[in-house]
């Protein structure tokens, strides 16, 4: 095996030396390090990368259509697994369309490892081929950033990146130049660093006493929990019923807390209802466990607070804050174990009306005969079809805001979104690393026509890896939600329509199965025979742009 020092002219493969090529070594690190997942698209500057993939028995490769949907699709594993999943791609244009779907991962905190191919080091410079400067370009995605232009430093830096993608919950990039992925080494001359450590942060004693003493002061305590908090569930209900406190949740934490549970009245926000806003708005007490603060949650700062978040830049909110700078999953039992249990009969009932009023007002909505199909409607029927195990995943538009507010997500199911870039395009790449990562477990892309016509190619993934999802398009040949922006700000309607396919149609062709849905009473049928059609499959339902 060629030594540390030992240059290999030429780029030798594993076959002509006998070594381990850089590639090889790099991609044989991150399944030591339980990376197994990686999504791209091959190019002339990856070349060694790829084969390195193709060699490894244990590492999976996902070809996709377009790089976007490559780091979209790893985002989303990570936010529905915890763990670490790869996009690869070639230099310059590759790297430049991976850009949106990092954007996702960095501002949800999602982590995930860019491997990127360059051009050979001997080749820099202007007029270099399929090159740009891709330290810069990434910059200001990621949470760590680098070239390895020494072989010696492939394994630290591999490691290096995990560590930061895991640590600070983001975007790690690693380049690769094409001539340095050939090259062979002997991973045991390179030095390692060890494995990340685990998120265990637990405040002070005294902060934990000064957020117990205001629990126990306050008359109409409201817990808030969001996307920080979905490792805290139990505990979250528990002191609920501890308490006597309504639940309230974020969008992205929407099912976090069991919707049926009698304390919990919904999200709070712009899909949320408006006993959710008045509960908060007349709190005494906000108990914030993981909340982003989105301008979307609007959760109302005056009202004092206790904090708990494992990223210290969203605490202190306002000044009568209590900052418990920690994991929930850690914080909040402690919390329960702590404070007293009282009982409010009269809040419970004031809940439970609430709770039933919310009910009706939805169940009105989902107008069972109307045509073109109503999208509560829609959501009505999913709520009532989808398996308990259902993994969902949601685009951004209108299906979006109606799958917030009239979906009711079951004990057991699980979402994942494009939550702060709120990126169109996002639903079905989600889907696929929903199927990926749970085999076993129904997957379903709930979208519209304008975020399934960004993302339609990867249907054809879907079908090349037999991974069977159901897409749901919700059909207003409209970008919905832009029509309705336009009309709220007082512009004429323009640019908003949309010339469609037969969705259904297409996903025959493609291999899959396809459904289109004209009236309500054909909703459910289509629905549980594209479910259990045992391929990819899409359902087509035709609806109102006007009824936002």
């Amino acid at each position: 095996m060629a030594g540390c020092g030992e240059h290999m002219a030429g780029g030798s493969t594993t076959g002509e030396s006998g070594g381990q090529t850089v590639a090889e070594v790099i991609i044989d690190e991150l399944a030591r390090r339980g990376v197994d997942l990686v999504f791209g698209v091959p190019g002339t500057s990856s070349l060694g990368i790829i084969d390195a993939v193709r060699k490894h028995p244990d590492v999976r490769f996902i070809q996709v259509r377009h790089e976007e949907n490559a780091a979209m699709a790893a985002s989303a594993y990570n936010k529905l697994t915890g763990r670490v999943a790869v996009c690869v791609t070639i230099a310059g244009p590759g790297a430049t369309n991976l850009a949106t779907g990092l954007y996702d991962a960095k501002e949800d905190h999602a982590s995930v490892l860019s491997l990127n191919g360059q051009v050979e080091v001997q080749y820099m410079g202007p007029g270099g081929f399929q090159e740009i400067d891709q330290d810069a370009f990434f910059r200001p995605i990621t949470v760590f950033n680098n070239t390895i232009h020494d072989r010696t430093k492939a394994v630290k830096l591999v490691d290096a990146a995990l560590r930061h993608a895991v640590v600070k919950r983001g975007v790690a990039q690693l380049s690769v130049p094409n001539n340095i992925q050939k090259e062979t080494l002997d991973p045991a001359c390179c030095p390692r660093e060890g494995p990340p450590p685990l998120p265990g942060i637990a405040p002070p004693e005294s902060e934990m006493q000064r957020a117990v003493d205001a629990i126990e002061r306050a008359r109409r305590p409201v817990i808030i929990a969001g996307w920080g908090a979905r490792t805290a569930a139990e505990s979250v209900t528990a002191l609920a019923d501890r308490i006597s406190a309504p639940i309230l949740t974020t969008f992205r934490a929407k099912g976090v807390v069991p919707e049926e549970h009698p304390w919990h009245l919904g999200i709070l926000g712009s899909v949320g209802s408006g006993y959710a806003r008045k509960q908060a708005e007349s709190a005494d007490l906000l108990l914030v466990f993981g909340v982003g603060f989105s301008a979307q949650t609007r959760v109302p700062e005056e009202v004092p607070m206790v904090q708990v978040d494992l990223d210290p830049i969203k605490l202190g909110r306002n000044a009568d804050s209590v900052l418990l700078w920690g994991d929930c999953a850690r914080v909040v039992p402690d919390i329960l174990g702590r404070v007293r249990e009282r009982r409010d009969d009269t809040r419970r009932e004031e809940v439970a009306h609430q709770k039933e009023a919310w009910k009706a007002q939805r169940e009105e909505e989902a107008d069972p005969e109307a045509v073109p199909v109503r999208p509560p409607y829609i959501m009505k029927v999913l709520s009532e079809i989808l398996p308990d195990d259902a993994v969902i995943s949601i685009d951004v538009g209108e299906n979006g805001w109606w799958f917030g507010r009239n979906y009711m997500m079951k004990r057991g199911q699980a979402f994942v979104m494009s939550g702060y870039l709120a990126t169109m395009g996002f639903g079905l790449p989600g889907a696929i690393a929903a199927k990926l990562a749970y085999p076993e477990r129904p997957a379903v892309c709930i979208t519209g026509d304008g975020g399934f016509g960004m993302a339609m190619a990867e249907f054809l993934t879907a079908v090349k890896y037999d991974l069977p999802l159901v897409a749901i398009v919700l059909n207003n040949h409209e970008l919905g939600m832009i029509r309705v922006e336009q009309k709220m700000e007082h512009y004429p309607n323009f640019g908003t329509e949309l010339h469609n396919p037969d969705f259904a149609v297409y996903a025959r062709a493609c291999g899959g199965a396809g459904y289109r849905v004209e009236r309500p009473a054909d909703l459910p049928l289509a629905i549980r025979e594209a479910l259990a059609a045992g391929v990819p499959a899409v359902v087509d339902v035709e609806t109102d742009p006007k009824r936002f």
